[in-house]
């Protein structure tokens, strides 16, 4: 995490003090559950949470007793008992680090989600709100980069509110994947303690518990999860290279906002630039680099090595702190888009009618010619058009073969813009409803 692409909110889940009182919390659940069940006394429990509840801990202490024994778990259980006295050992009772590290960890992932299901969701809005307006906004539809054949732009909104709409239902599976608890012991078998405390602690701390662990929660789990953030991250950054492609100079069918008083370039004040497109390329960069990592943890040492440990240390917070703070900026991006209709129009019209090629070659053959042959003559008289010699239109006018099937008020027809949007009301239905 760097403070330049980092929101507090999403960084307040991954800090030292937070992690530790959700240790706390797994602690002091477990605690509860071995005083009903009568493994520890009921006093003891009161006294963990009476002393350690409402305790800020201290962070620089914890990592001076880690530096002496060289482990986080025992580093803070340590500081624990510093602050809740004698009774601090019934606390851990028949765990293993693994049981708080892992539920922890998922609790973090779990709230993470909920962060960037609320960031989808103002992408979802602002995509919703810019789709409407500019619903029946012609535009060129471009294969290979190569015009295609019209479109709209708001069918272009669409297609990213719809691949928006299977991301956010994703994060929902992600994070239900995510969302269990250990409380199982040092190899899972639960010989140190009872199920029942661990079915108590993942009520208390919004989970579910694992059905099988080792002597960690499988990474399966967390493969999954992060993969989904990666396929979140490769929406964000095909939205956003759409963006850039329309603000190039030769094209300008649409550019960021470009504020008051803001630079584009140190050398040149004409430059505005797409430098939140290219920033969010960047950043999807990066989410999707923890990919790997998290398919690769899946792979442990018999019951549990720590190899998954150190990458976790680093995606965890990294990963979901880079996607939030990307969704928040996609969503800026799209709600004060500027969009230019003119310019739009005027690249539609720039090949001179061939982007009506199909519809003449269909209309060629409902009137008889073989499919061959029609692309044969929509092709002719299309490549001089290419080449800028000639209107596409006049030049099908003129020759004998095509007008042997189409009179002139039939050639005229194919190249009726609005053909191509009769199906946008059924599009956006399908994607928005009935709204």
């Amino acid at each position: 995490m760097i403070p330049r692409y980092t929101r507090p909110e999403m960084a307040s889940i991954w800090e030292p003090q937070t992690r530790f009182k959700i240790w706390f919390e797994i602690e002091a659940h477990a605690a509860d559950a071995l005083a009903e069940l009568g493994t520890i006394p009921k006093e003891a429990a009161k006294t963990v949470w009476g002393k350690a509840k409402d305790a800020t801990f201290d962070v620089a202490r914890i990592d001076e007793i880690e530096r002496e024994t060289k482990h986080d778990v025992i580093a803070f259980l340590t500081h624990l008992a510093e602050i809740v006295g004698p009774e601090a050992r019934f606390v851990h009772q028949g765990m293993t680090s693994s049981d708080v590290l892992d539920t922890c960890l998922n609790v973090q992932l779990t709230r993470a989600a909920d962060l960037l299901l609320a960031d989808l969701d103002k992408v979802l809005v602002a995509l919703k709100k810019r789709a409407l307006e500019h619903k029946m906004t012609p535009t060129i539809g471009r294969s290979h980069g190569i015009h295609a054949e019209p479109v709209t732009f708001g069918l272009k909104l669409a297609y990213a509110y719809a691949e928006f709409s299977r991301a956010r239902e994703r994060l929902i599976a992600a994070r239900k994947e995510v969302a269990t608890c250990a409380i199982s012991g040092a190899v899972g078998t639960f010989a140190q303690i009872d199920p029942r405390v661990e079915q108590h602690v993942a009520n208390a701390m919004g989970l579910v518990p694992e059905p099988i662990s080792t002597q960690v929660i499988p990474r399966d789990r967390h493969a999954m999860y992060f993969s989904t953030l990666g396929v979140i991250a490769s929406s964000v950054e095909r939205f956003a290279v759409e963006i850039r492609h329309m603000q190039r100079t030769e094209v300008l069918e649409a550019e960021e906002f470009f504020s008051e008083g803001q630079k584009g370039s140190s050398a040149m004040p004409h430059k505005r630039n797409p430098v939140l497109s290219e920033n969010l390329t960047g950043l999807s960069r990066m989410v999707r680099a923890y990919v790997t990592p998290a398919l690769e943890n899946v792979v442990l040492w018999h019951e549990r090595d720590i190899s998954h440990s150190s990458a976790e240390r680093m995606m965890g917070p990294d990963a979901t702190v880079t996607l939030d703070f990307a969704l928040v900026r996609l969503a800026g991006l799209i709600d004060k888009l500027l969009v230019y209709p003119a310019n739009m129009q005027k690249n539609l019209d720039r090949l001179g009618g061939l982007v009506h090629s199909q519809r003449v070659l269909l209309a060629l053959t409902q009137k008889g010619a073989s499919r061959e042959d029609a692309y044969k003559l929509v092709q002719r008289n299309a490549m001089p058009v290419w080449r800028g010699e000639g209107d596409f239109l006049q030049l099908l006018k003129k020759d004998a073969e095509v007008k042997k099937y189409l009179t002139d008020a039939e050639i005229d027809e194919q190249f009726d813009l609005g053909y191509h949007f009769k199906h946008v009301d059924t599009i956006f239905k399908r994607v928005f409803g009935e709204s």
